[in-house]
C-alpha cells in the first residue's frame, strides 16, 4: 500500500512539475496590434491595448498620406469617398512591411470605419500577408457606424484564420473590459 501511495506522490509530482511548462507553452504567443489612423483616433485605442496587452505595434501608413481635403465625407469627390466606392481601389502601404508576421498568434486590428466598412488601405494590408491560424481580434473607431460589416469583410479575405467579433471603441475605457 505504501508502494502505491509513493508510486502516486511521484506521478502527481511529476503532473504538476510538467504543468507550468504546458501552460507556458499556450500563453507563449506574441500578440501584434496593427493599426491605420487618418486622423489619430484609432492611434490613441491601438496605444492603449499596447499598453494593456504588452504587445508589438506597427502602424500602417499610406504611400500618399490623406489631407484634410481627402476626408472631406461631404464632397463626393474627396479621396475616401472615392477609394471607398472603388471596389478594386487598393492604396499603397508605405515602408517595408511588418519583417515577421509569423512570430505572432494574436494580431489586433484597428481602423476607423469610413461609410459603414474598412477603409481600403485595409484590403492593402491583409491582402500582404498569410493570417492562416492566427487569431485576429479587430477593432474600429467611428462616429456611429459599427464593426460588423468589416468583420465580415476580414472574415471573407482571412478565410483560414479566427476573425473574432471585434470592438467599436467609443472611449478607452471600452477596451479594459475587451481585453
Amino acid at each position: 500500500m505504501m508502494r502505491k501511495a509513493g508510486l502516486f506522490g511521484l506521478f502527481a509530482a511529476a503532473v504538476l512539475a510538467a504543468a507550468p511548462a504546458v501552460f507556458a507553452q499556450e500563453n507563449t504567443g506574441k500578440a501584434l496590434v496593427v493599426y491605420f489612423s487618418a486622423t489619430g483616433t484609432t492611434e490613441r485605442a491601438a496605444e492603449r491595448i499596447a499598453e494593456l496587452t504588452g504587445a508589438d505595434v506597427y502602424e500602417i501608413v499610406p504611400a500618399q498620406p490623406y489631407t484634410s481635403a481627402d476626408l472631406s465625407y461631404r464632397n463626393d469627390g474627396c479621396r475616401a469617398n472615392a477609394e471607398q466606392q472603388d471596389p478594386s481601389a487598393r492604396p499603397a502601404v508605405a515602408g517595408s512591411g511588418i519583417a515577421d508576421i509569423d512570430a505572432y498568434d494574436t494580431v489586433y486590428v484597428g481602423f476607423p470605419v469610413w461609410w459603414g466598412r474598412m477603409p481600403k488601405i485595409m484590403f492593402t494590408f491583409f491582402e500582404a500577408y498569410d493570417f492562416s491560424g492566427k487569431t485576429i481580434r479587430p477593432f474600429c473607431t467611428s462616429g456611429g457606424s459599427g464593426i460588423a460589416a468589416s468583420v465580415n469583410e476580414i472574415r471573407g479575405l482571412e478565410p483560414q484564420a479566427d476573425v473574432q467579433n471585434g470592438l467599436r471603441v467609443r472611449s478607452l475605457d471600452d477596451l479594459d473590459g475587451w481585453l
